[in-house]
């Protein structure tokens, strides 16, 4: 069984005026020194116990990644130790251990080797790593042609080949695709269940609620809160987005004001685009039903979609169109006004400008959603698209004290009751 012990752990690196600052300490030594300590950590403390899951999380920049690279004993501290009992597995930055030059196989026993593992077990290991990541052929290709997904999964797949005491994953899954991450996710939570000791790094919150029972909150390189994850989840989003700064001790405020709204970090990689040009959908976005932008919401309540429409040309019978959908593309709900006489019944002239706005309870479980928004001509045989923006925008539910689903991607009110035969 595995556990972690931190205590007053730092790391600090030196930096230089200049590029002779460097040279002139090292042939002056014992003089004052021409370095300047930039601290990444400072006194960070904490235990492990042997099977628990601890989630950490903070902004880029707080030092989660340093800190499991000492863990890990990667990077040396500069102050304070870690104590480690077990056999680590870990999943650092991307491609670490691999060399682009070797095939993925010949990677593999290097890697393997790395993390204490023997040839004789990495060749019996071999068919259930291949069968796991899953990249064909590219196994005996240099990783240097290996895309970032293939990769990530040829890493966790040597990583996790053999069950360790303590496996460590840093934001690298967040590479995959979701299909991927979904096959990684299952094979950690069959090694918790065998005892495996998780220490798990993510900006998304709900996804270390749901892993780990404790979590750690790192801000400006110090502990900000260690202790049950839920508590220390709600804390860091409130650090993130203002939480309760500013707000006078013993005023009475409705909790939903001090929700965060938006999430710099959901946007759009993926957008496809298409469509004949006569119309234009210009922005897309999301409100609450207090008429505010978000991309954040709770449980329950309204959710506003908005999208901004130029019209190119003079066209009619046309139908305003949208979709939700999961992170791996399954349709949750879409409507769109071709039962509506008084739109499809319409003409739109050359330059006109109108705002799209649909309005829908949110009956979304905790997660992050997809939004796809469409004009469509069905005077057309088939209907065509004068503008489709797909993937465009994404937003995220959290849980709160309205969530009422415990699996599946629909949060609706439940009821139980136990009655005497």
């Amino acid at each position: 069984m595995g556990s972690i012990s931190v205590s007053n752990l730092g790391k600090a690196y030196k930096q230089y005026p200049t590029r002779w600052s460097r040279l002139l300490e090292w042939i002056t030594p014992g003089h004052k020194p021409h370095h300047t300590l930039r601290w990444v950590l400072q006194d960070v403390s904490f235990s492990v116990e042997p099977g628990e899951s601890v989630g950490i999380v903070g902004v880029n920049g707080a030092g989660k990644s340093t800190l499991l690279k000492m863990i890990t004993g990667t990077t040396q501290p500069t102050t304070g130790g870690v104590h480690v009992n077990g056999r680590i597995a870990a999943l650092l930055e991307l491609g670490m251990g691999f060399h682009p030059d070797f095939t993925g196989r010949q990677n593999v026993f290097m890697a393997g080797q790395l993390q204490g593992l023997t040839v004789r077990q990495l060749m019996e290991l071999m068919p259930e790593i291949e069968r796991f990541a899953d990249i064909g052929d590219y196994i005996d290709q240099p990783v240097r042609v290996f895309s970032s997904g293939m990769q990530v999964r040829l890493a966790f797949a040597v990583a996790t080949a053999l069950r360790p005491d303590i496996l460590i994953v840093d934001e690298a899954l967040a590479v995959g695709d979701a299909a991927f991450q979904r096959k990684c996710f299952r094979r950690i939570e069959e090694f918790r269940a065998q005892g495996t000791t998780l220490l798990f790094v993510s900006h998304d919150v709900d996804c270390v609620k749901k892993l780990c029972s404790k979590a750690l909150f790192l801000k400006d390189g110090c502990v900000a809160a260690f202790g049950v994850a839920k508590t220390v989840c709600d804390m860091y989003e409130k650090a993130l987005f203002g939480g309760l700064e500013g707000i006078s001790a013993g005023v009475d405020i409705d909790a939903r004001l001090l929700e965060p709204l938006v999430d710099e970090s959901l946007m759009s990689n993926c957008e496809v685009a298409y469509g004949d040009g006569r119309a234009v959908i210009e922005a897309i976005w999301l409100e609450n039903e207090r008429g505010e932008r978000a991309n954040v919401f709770g449980s329950r309540g309204l959710l506003v979609l908005k999208y901004r429409v130029r019209f190119n040309e003079a066209v009619g019978r046309i139908a305003f169109a949208f979709m939700a959908k999961t992170r791996d593309g399954v349709a949750l709900f879409g409507m769109d006004t071709s039962h509506m006489p008084e739109i499809n019944g319409r003409a739109f002239a050359l330059g006109d400008i109108f705002i799209a706005r649909f309005e829908l309870e949110n009956a979304f479980a905790p997660g992050v959603y997809y939004i796809n928004c469409g004009i469509r001509d069905d005077s057309a045989d088939p209907p065509v698209f004068l503008h489709r923006r797909v993937d465009s925008v994404l937003f995220r539910v959290k849980s709160d004290e309205l969530t009422f689903v415990k699996s599946g991607v629909i949060n609706t009110v439940a009821a139980f009751e136990l009655a005497s035969a």
